[in-house]
């Protein structure tokens, strides 16, 4: 498997419930998480649990689909900017459901892909929007910081392994 993607958007939340924020770079520290995130201070709504979720990232091709309502699984298209869905990274090009014990690089840090997200109804709640079954199986990747580093929007990411 080869592919060259890259990162669209960064952002982050303080905590739980919190707006999320847009960065134009951000710090990623190994075994932690993004400098300023939730999941890195430890108050994330699953920093208790024993999966990896350091970052969390989501394609952009699946947001394009929920726009196409392709497949059509709800009334009608749905618009999901990227600061709402409550991932870190938004990238493209990049097939984060074969990524599962995966090592890849985005600019200079090195991530290692853990469990694929699921779609939460809290999601549902907060946007207002029926985006738990579309987004089913295409939620993202929950993923553990190997090498720390910033990265940037347009960085590059590709497959190490």
């Amino acid at each position: 498997m080869n592919f060259k993607g890259t990162l669209l958007h960064i952002h982050i939340a303080q905590a739980a419930s919190y707006e999320m924020e847009e960065l134009a770079e951000a710090e990623c520290v190994a075994g932690r998480g993004i400098v300023g995130d939730r999941y890195f201070l430890g108050n994330g709504t699953y920093s208790g649990r024993p999966d990896v979720r350091e970052v969390t990232l989501i394609e952009q091709e699946a947001l394009d689909a929920l726009a196409r309502n392709d497949p059509p699984l709800q009334e009608g298209p749905i618009v999901l900017a990227p600061v709402d869905h409550r991932r870190n990274l938004t990238v493209r090009g990049v097939p984060l459901n074969h990524l599962v014990g995966r090592r890849f690089r985005v600019g200079e840090v090195i991530l290692r892909g853990g469990r694929l997200n699921f779609p939460c109804k809290y999601l549902e709640q907060l946007l207002d929007l029926p985006v738990y079954l579309p987004l089913y199986n295409r939620s993202g990747l929950n993923c553990g910081i190997e090498r720390g580093g910033v990265i940037r929007p347009g960085d590059e990411i590709e497959l190490l392994d």
